[in-house]
């Protein structure tokens, strides 16, 4: 029951982050830059944990590793909420999750799980899968050819590093882990925004005004709920599960985006989208060498 409750979880995760892409472009259209809409967000779900349970600011001092969870969480939401309002949301998407195969190394690294052949190939498969993806007919190298690409890509690999350090900090209390995400979150997009300011990549916040900031609220409310889905699943299940759940996002964003004309589903897109897939898929296979244990 537990494992079903940590799925459904991450099924919610999927969702909001999967459709997230809409509120926060009407937001945009308001005047409201992602990265401060981020902020906003944040910041509210931040006073609901600290209401939820006063001080728990506390208790992320004591975990040194929650530090780095705050800056993997932020980084995440500064890459992909700015990279959805910026670029083809379906190519955002399949980019940031070739994050499964950012799984295969993160979690060898900090969780020592070696990769065995199997997985070592499925990495291999991704990266295939976004090379196609990334290749333009007008780029001789498969390089990030916009700013919503290399948003994409370095937001992936913060939430493989997140979803890997929420297995590692499983045992940390959950407010703890929850004031950790949402606090890296506020701090990583305000500074980012405040760093973007001076270079004209930002604007300032518009006014204050019913509509932006009812909506705002209403995203809040979402991501609270879908963050704490998600480190309630990532904590309870194997790295590479999680991964492979999460994907249903590509799903939800897919359908979502083509049904509101926000993507251009290229040949190519397709092709990179079918290989960054088929690798993910093919890791629910069970490793011959432990049939019991999910596979890296």
């Amino acid at each position: 029951m537990t494992q079903q409750l940590a799925a459904w979880g991450l099924v919610l995760n999927a969702f909001v982050w999967g459709v997230s892409w809409y509120p926060l472009r009407l937001l945009q259209q308001q005047g409201l830059h992602p990265l401060w809409a981020t902020v906003f967000v944040y910041v509210l779900a931040l006073v609901a944990v600290q209401l939820w349970r006063p001080g728990t600011w506390r208790i992320v001092g004591q975990y040194p590793l929650l530090g780095l969870l705050m800056l993997a969480s932020g980084m995440t939401n500064v890459g992909f909420n700015w990279a959805v309002t910026v670029g083809d949301v379906v190519r955002v998407v399949l980019l940031f999750y070739l994050m499964p195969a950012w799984t295969v190394l993160l979690a060898w690294l900090l969780l020592g799980d070696k990769p065995t052949g199997r997985a070592l190939a499925r990495l291999a498969l991704s990266l295939a899968g976004v090379v196609i993806v990334l290749k333009t007919p007008d780029s001789p190298w498969p390089l990030p050819a916009s700013l919503a690409d290399g948003l994409a890509l370095a937001g992936g690999f913060s939430f493989a590093l997140t979803n890997v350090l929420l297995l590692k900090l499983k045992d940390t209390p959950d407010e703890a882990r929850a004031f950790a995400m949402f606090g890296g979150g506020t701090a990583l997009a305000l500074l980012a925004a405040l760093i973007g300011l001076p270079l004209g990549l930002v604007a300032l916040p518009p006014p204050p005004a019913l509509g932006w900031l009812t909506l705002a609220l209403l995203t809040s409310t979402a991501f609270l709920a879908a963050n704490l889905g998600l480190q309630y699943g990532a904590a309870r299940l194997s790295a590479s599960a999680t991964s492979l759940i999460l994907l249903v996002e590509v799903v939800f964003a897919s359908v979502s985006s083509v049904l509101l004309e926000a993507a251009d589903l290229q040949p190519r897109t397709l092709l990179g989208g079918a290989l960054i897939l088929l690798a993910a898929l093919w890791a629910t296979r069970p490793d011959r060498r432990d049939p019991g244990r999910a596979p890296a």
